[in-house]
């Protein structure tokens, strides 16, 4: 029996039958009503199939006026009963191998596109500007808006439970807008959701105080959260070891770390692709050269915290997998990008039969040379990265359409198939 193998009890009661999770990974195929469809059965049926521990979703909305993009699956209050049939089903294949279903639940804030909303939420009127994008000037929330985004949380996390999912995580990172009220750089409040890490977590507790109230003692409630943001002035890794302290005593059952935001886009594991350089910070090489991007930092705050820690990015072979277990830096990893391409390759990797996931996005470039990842012009990196992102993208699709990935498609290509679709969700947004 290998750490990868091994079965672990969570807080809560709840058994995962391994220790790899698929990693949270926005699906982009909801319809104009936000709402989860056939695509979604057919895809988590796929990753049911394939003997992972966990099963987390994409980013599931709380507030269809505060999208992630326009093709995010969105649980409201006013329209939630339109779904049951589908949230059941999708329930029901994922968990029909063994596997637990988590429900990720987020808000985008101010990250909101500006197709959707030119006044989205956010803690403070701090603006993402990003080259290309039209993203629009925050309101500062309310009190009674607060109150109202963590009644929306906690509405989503009772229908989780209800329709079959086996746990929820509160996505607090990558800059939306729990990760927006952690960040000192964007969360300028002065009042009791701001100034001091504990009121700048305080939205956090609040929401999982009353999750557990509604879902109960037995229903895994995770956590996602940044090491850091990457950024001078903005969420560190002191702060975010601080807030993995408060968090692990509010009654969650798992953290799961990660890194970087729509600004800095760690997440990708891209180093030398930020929108705000002159603000980045850069990561040592010792560190690159670590299998998992943010292991490091698990391993710090693995001597501070008792629950079950996951960590997502970089994993690929089983013997890295293994030994990050082994050491205790975590107790779950996390798996994305691999699991688009072959849905069944954690299966194979329990089974011995491969001893590393493919590598595909070192792989993938929309031409030789100038045209690489690997290009000294800054917009060529930036088209790779992206092209890349939507090779992905387009993998879950064909998954959502009851086909088999297809890895001899192009990144170019895939990048103008995403971004056509892109526009027509846009469209479809617009008439719902």
């Amino acid at each position: 029996m290998t750490f990868l193998n091994s079965s672990l009890e969570l807080p809560c009661g709840q058994i995962i039958k391994n220790r790899v999770c698929k990693a949270a990974m926005t699906e982009r195929i909801a319809h104009g009503d936000n709402f989860a469809n056939r695509k979604h059965i057919d895809l988590y049926r796929r990753w049911g199939q394939g003997e992972i521990g966990i099963l987390l979703t994409g980013n599931v909305q709380v507030d269809r006026t505060n999208l992630e993009g326009p093709a995010n699956v969105a649980v409201e209050e006013s329209t939630y009963k339109e779904q049951l049939p589908f949230l059941k089903e999708w329930a029901e294949v994922a968990t029909a191998e063994g596997s637990q279903l988590w429900m990720q639940i987020s808000h985008a804030g101010r990250q909101t596109p500006g197709e959707i909303n030119m006044s989205p939420m956010s803690p403070s009127d701090v603006q993402l500007k990003m080259p290309g994008r039209k993203m629009g000037k925050p309101i500062p929330m309310s009190e009674d808006d607060i109150q109202d985004v963590i009644n929306r949380f906690v509405f989503t996390a009772k229908i989780a439970r209800e329709t079959g999912f086996t746990g929820i995580q509160l996505h607090s990172a990558h800059g939306y807008l729990l990760s927006q009220f952690l960040s000192p750089d964007i969360n300028k409040r002065t009042d009791a959701w701001g100034g001091s890490i504990e009121n700048r977590t305080r939205i956090h507790l609040e929401i999982i105080k009353k999750c557990r109230e509604e879902v109960g003692e037995d229903f895994a409630i995770s956590v996602k959260m940044n090491s850091a943001d990457f950024q001078k002035g903005g969420f560190s890794p002191e702060d975010s070891l601080e807030v993995a302290k408060i968090l692990s005593l509010s009654g969650i059952d798992n953290i799961e770390i990660s890194g970087g935001t729509y600004e800095q886009p760690r997440l990708l594991g891209l180093d030398n692709v930020s929108i705000n350089p002159e603000r980045s910070e850069v990561r040592k090489e010792s560190t690159i050269a670590r299998e998992a991007y943010f292991l490091s930092y698990a391993e710090q705050i693995s001597k501070s915290v008792e629950i079950p820690l996951m960590v997502t990015g970089g994993f690929r072979s089983k013997d890295g997998m293994e030994s990050a277990l082994a050491d205790g830096a975590c107790q779950i990893v996390g798996i994305g990008r691999p699991l688009c391409a072959n849905p069944y390759a954690i299966k194979e990797l329990l089974a011995d039969q491969i001893e590393e996931l493919p590598k595909y996005e070192k792989t993938l470039s929309i031409g030789p040379w100038l045209l690489s990842p690997s290009s000294p012009i800054k917009l060529i990196q930036f088209l790779n990265a992206f092209s890349a992102q939507a090779w992905f993208y387009q993998q879950i699709k064909k998954m959502g359409a009851g086909d088999m990935p297809d890895l001899s498609l192009n990144p170019f290509k895939a990048f103008r198939n995403d971004a056509k679709a892109d526009k027509e969700a846009y469209s479809e947004y617009e008439k719902s």
